[in-house]
């Protein structure tokens, strides 16, 4: 099944990011949402664009998205597959205009664990995908490059979020780490830099909901890497009221 949506999938998420880059620098009003997290018009187009497409190509398969309207527990619960999608992750960089750490992810859930992941970077128009059991893809110019993280042979390339660096947890995490240097970089291109090499290991300490992790968990673990939380164990999926993420580390 993902193989045959695999173009349509890329195909819509370049569109989508076409009209993500259109607002992109300009100054964009936003409110902010109870999680403290920023919501804008392109957040907003973005996700209305996916939604409507998935619905269209697969009208058996239900949607949870960062900007859905709230879906209970009571009725994800029995979602044995369902796309898991953030239409626009690292809106804070996108409304900075100064960067281009934004990305659009989208991922199947299956059995509470992504099988299919897609990531989207517009202002590269780059796209990092994994199809299940496959090894996962870099698309750059429609060239293929199969991903393979780098163990660190000195150094260790450490890579946080581009707002993380005053998370106390964070600091005493990083006590315990030796010949090291310390990377930032704003959304889910965090795992996506790992699946390809450049940076070693991503602690994340601070709150993050499912829909930031699943398709780069997808996408890291096809290249070689993992994804667990503090107990060694991987990440699991709607099996609770709130979507947020565990504290975990995602290493090559």
């Amino acid at each position: 099944m993902f193989s045959r949506l695999l173009p349509k999938l890329i195909s819509l998420t370049s569109n989508v990011g076409d009209t993500i880059m259109s607002l992109h620098k300009e100054n964009m009003d936003f409110i902010v949402k109870p999680d403290r997290t920023p919501l804008t018009q392109a957040d907003k187009i973005s996700h209305s664009l996916i939604t409507k497409a998935l619905k269209k190509i697969t009208p058996n398969i239900p949607i949870l998205s960062e900007e859905s309207t709230k879906i209970p527990f009571s009725i994800r619960k029995d979602w044995d597959t369902y796309w898991l999608i953030d239409p626009l992750d690292g809106t804070r960089n996108f409304l900075d205009g100064r960067t281009r750490e934004f990305c659009i992810s989208i991922a199947c859930i299956v059995s509470n664990y992504p099988v299919f992941g897609l990531i989207y970077a517009p202002f590269d128009k780059i796209h990092y995908y994994r199809l299940p059991g496959q090894n996962s893809i870099k698309l750059v110019d429609d060239i293929c490059y199969k991903l393979r993280t780098q163990r660190p042979r000195r150094w260790e390339n450490i890579v946080i979020g581009r707002y993380s660096k005053k998370n106390k947890n964070l600091q005493k995490h990083l006590q315990s780490k030796t010949n090291f240097e310390i990377f930032r970089l704003g959304s889910a291109l965090k795992f996506c830099s790992i699946a390809e090499g450049r940076h070693h290991y991503y602690p994340k300490f601070g709150l993050c909901s499912e829909w930031d992790t699943a398709a780069g968990v997808c996408i890291l673990e096809g290249a070689g890497g993992k994804v667990v939380d503090f107990q060694n164990q991987p990440l699991r999926y709607n099996t609770r009221e709130d979507n947020l993420s565990p504290t975990f580390v995602a290493s090559a």
